[in-house]
């Protein structure tokens, strides 16, 4: 690994990285912008299921992540910046000193996703997350507690939009998942292949707390706000997080680890 240096916020070898908050918006044709030395890690991995394209970091963090960079591929041009060339390059103050260029994955068949999928198999499915916040720690969580794949429907956010990515600290780069499918089809596919698709809303009548899983389960979740349709509700297991002092609702991202947590642990316990 043999790093260059740039002096100029408009060298045409970090065009790529040119007004990063612009760009997330408008999309890079399948690749990506990571940030921060935690998701640079993840990206250079072998648990990673995307391609490092090239880095750009702050002088200052050269030393500190030599190891990282090291394991790059030989074809992954690395360059290093002055904190303030890096700054005008981003178009914000990059505080992290450190951005990644990565290609997605390519669009993965949530048929052939889910035949690769144990016989006990935890799954999560989302409709219309439209935060970017909730997006990563969806993604965290599902990592986290061991789900093997995310599946979300065509009104979600991008999960690799740049905040989405950093939130998850990384694991949107290795979960495997499906995306811009439709809801109704996705519960047909998993109820199909023997799950039991788990309707997350504060309506249910059965708590959370009191369910014994299933060996294929699916935790289904919805927008804030609105939620999930009553359509796709009645098509699933309705379930429910019990609260107190008047509170009827979580935030979807701790909705998804409460969840997640009590499908797999109590699976452990019910075997």
């Amino acid at each position: 690994m043999t790093p260059s240096t740039v002096f100029d916020p408009d060298d045409p070898r970090v065009v790529a990285f040119r007004d990063v908050k612009e760009r997330d918006l408008t999309g890079r044709q399948g690749l990506f912008v990571a940030e921060g030395e935690v998701v640079l890690r993840v990206l250079a991995s072998g648990a990673s299921l995307c391609a490092p394209v090239s880095v750009l970091i702050a002088e200052k963090r050269l030393e500190g992540l030599r190891d990282v960079l090291e394991r790059l591929p030989a074809d992954v041009a690395v360059h290093v910046a002055p904190q303030a060339v890096l700054n005008a390059v981003a178009g914000f103050d990059l505080h992290r000193g450190i951005l990644a260029l990565g290609r997605k994955p390519n669009p993965v068949d949530p048929d052939a996703l889910l035949d690769s999928l144990p016989d006990r198999a935890v799954v999560v499915m989302a409709c219309g997350i439209g935060n970017h916040d909730n997006m990563g720690g969806l993604f965290r969580n599902a990592a986290a507690f061991g789900a093997g794949a995310v599946l979300l429907d065509r009104t979600c956010c991008d999960p690799f939009y740049r905040k989405a990515i950093r939130v998850s600290v990384g694991a949107v780069l290795r979960t495997p998942m499906a995306t811009g499918l439709e809801a109704g089809s996705m519960i047909d596919l998993l109820q199909g292949r023997g799950f039991e698709v788990l309707a997350l809303t504060p309506s249910a009548d059965q708590a959370l707390a009191e369910l014994a899983p299933a060996p294929r389960t699916a935790i289904l979740l919805g927008s804030e706000g609105p939620g999930l349709p009553g359509e796709i509700i009645a098509r699933c297991r309705p379930v429910g997080i019990r609260m107190a002092g008047g509170f009827d609702s979580l935030n979807v991202a701790a909705t998804s680890a409460v969840a997640l947590h009590h499908v797999t642990t109590a699976r452990l316990v019910h075997g």
